[in-house]
């Protein structure tokens, strides 16, 4: 249970750090992101400072945004 845990943190840690880079990257504004994916800013800034993850279907849609694979955005 508590690798499970750890490794659940790791991913979103490092999900948040990843597509914070990419948005500021592509010069994109929260806002501009959240009405792509037709979500809330704050969603996005949940998923910044790793409070939260996007739903997984949304994966799709932010990998197309960015011009990136799934695997790269989930590292």
């Amino acid at each position: 249970m508590t690798v499970t845990v750890k490794k659940e943190v790791v991913i979103m840690k490092n999900f948040g750090i990843r597509l914070k880079k990419l948005r500021n990257d592509a010069n994109v504004t929260q806002d501009s992101l959240a009405d792509y994916l037709n979500i809330s800013y704050q969603a996005v800034s949940k998923w910044e400072n790793n409070l939260a993850l996007p739903d997984l279907s949304l994966i799709p849609a932010l990998s197309n945004f960015f011009g990136v694979t799934s695997d790269c955005l989930l590292g």
